[in-house]
């Protein structure tokens, strides 16, 4: 990412890169989740004469509020409920509340007191999910811009002290404070960031929105898992070169336990033909990261593995890592994870250059860079057209 003083600036190429340069740990899929993505309603706070503890509840009836979906920005909701007029065409984004041609917004700038967005805004969003028979339920937020008040069935389930970042992620143990099979109202007060945030930046590859992004710009989701909670999967892949026909297998993931009492867990690990476990207890409320080496498993030791390479230079060949933990039998979590088996090294050259190599191959990394929707709004078609423009 790139760096513009005191914030960054949020390139898809870094995203892409990683999916398509690195090949590690393409995605995780935990089938315990549920998005909360529709049915969202959103409004300024000096128009609320009510705080969280009122607006989280089924009691409040908002009235005069926009419709919303997460990810979004306040600005990009406005624009989708088409408060403004479409920001894209013409000098329309000028006509935007704290926009104007002498008023260029940055990073490093505060917000006048006139804008609309230099105050709070809320979110809100009923919700039913059913219970997790013996198990936990977990409220999880992606990405937060940047600072935010949770509340959650009339009660604060974390302030600004605690969210407060854009590029962090948040999880929230709420088994003790939802309710199963009835309505549960989550409420979130956004607050967009300062000038000395490390924050969403567009620097000058984009104009940037008078509410500087703020909202809720990833996922918002609930999970559901049994007493202990799989989190975290990783694997590091290390290829034998030059010969390229051995590779070793490190994997790794984070096991919760949050009741009171110690469990005996067990994590168990496929790859294809290959499987591995590991029986550990857990005393209450501990977080342990367990980790499977070949050293000590010996069948994360692959003969002739089928390695994932650049594009133009091989295929992108993928495995699938499957874990779950059991508790007396039972599972309890689990994970799928698509991963590609390669070795990213660099060295400097006698030039005293910098020269990358995948799997022992010298690399020319080459490509652009180019900047998300400016209002944050993602689209997989999109997403597809960029890294089709990419690979040609």
């Amino acid at each position: 990412m790139m760096k513009n003083s005191n914030s960054i600036l949020p390139l898809v190429l870094v995203t892409v890169a990683t999916a398509y340069f690195s090949g590690v740990a393409a995605a995780a899929v935990s089938p315990g989740k549920t998005l909360l993505a529709d049915g969202w309603a959103i409004q300024s706070s000096p128009k609320i004469q009510a705080g969280g503890e009122t607006i989280s509840t089924t009691a409040y009836k908002p009235a005069d509020w926009f419709s919303a979906t997460t990810p979004s920005t306040v600005v990009g909701c406005l624009v989708e409920n088409k408060l403004y007029p479409d920001p894209f065409f013409g000098t329309n984004l000028l006509a935007l509340p704290g926009m104007s041609p002498t008023n260029r917004i940055s990073a490093n700038t505060a917000l006048s007191a006139g804008n609309p967005f230099s105050v709070s805004w809320w979110y809100r969003k009923e919700f039913k999910i059913a219970k997790a028979r013996d198990g936990q339920t977990w409220l999880n937020f992606d990405g937060v811009n940047y600072r935010a008040n949770i509340w959650l069935n009339g009660k604060l389930l974390a302030n600004t002290n605690q969210v407060a970042g854009a590029y962090r992620t948040y999880e929230f143990n709420i088994t003790d404070m939802v309710l199963p099979g009835k309505p549960n109202v989550l409420a979130v007060e956004v607050f967009g960031p300062q000038p000395d945030d490390l924050a969403l930046t567009w620097v000058d590859w984009n104009p940037t929105p008078p509410d500087k992004n703020m909202g809720l710009w990833r996922d918002v989701s609930v999970t559901t898992t049994g007493p202990v909670a799989l989190r975290h999967p990783q694997i590091v892949t290390k290829v034998d070169m030059p010969a390229l026909d051995k590779a070793r297998l490190f994997v790794s993931a984070e096991l919760r336990n949050p009741g009171n009492k110690p469990v005996k867990a067990t994590l168990k690990g496929k790859i294809e033909k290959i499987e591995f476990e590991q029986t550990v207890e857990l005393a209450a409320q501990e977080t342990r990261q367990v980790t499977f080496t070949p050293e000590s498993f010996a069948q994360l030791n692959l003969n002739h593995p089928r390695l994932w390479w650049p594009v133009h230079a091989g295929p992108q060949n993928l495995y699938d890592l499957n874990l779950q933990v059991e508790v007396g039998g039972k599972i309890s979590d689990k994970s799928l994870t698509h991963f590609g088996i390669r070795e990213a090294t660099s060295e400097l050259n006698d030039r005293g250059n910098r020269v990358f190599k995948i799997n022992g191959r010298p690399i020319l990394v080459r490509g652009g860079g180019w900047a998300p929707d400016m209002f944050l709004r993602p689209s997989a078609e999109r997403e597809l057209q960029e890294i089709r423009y990419v690979k040609d």
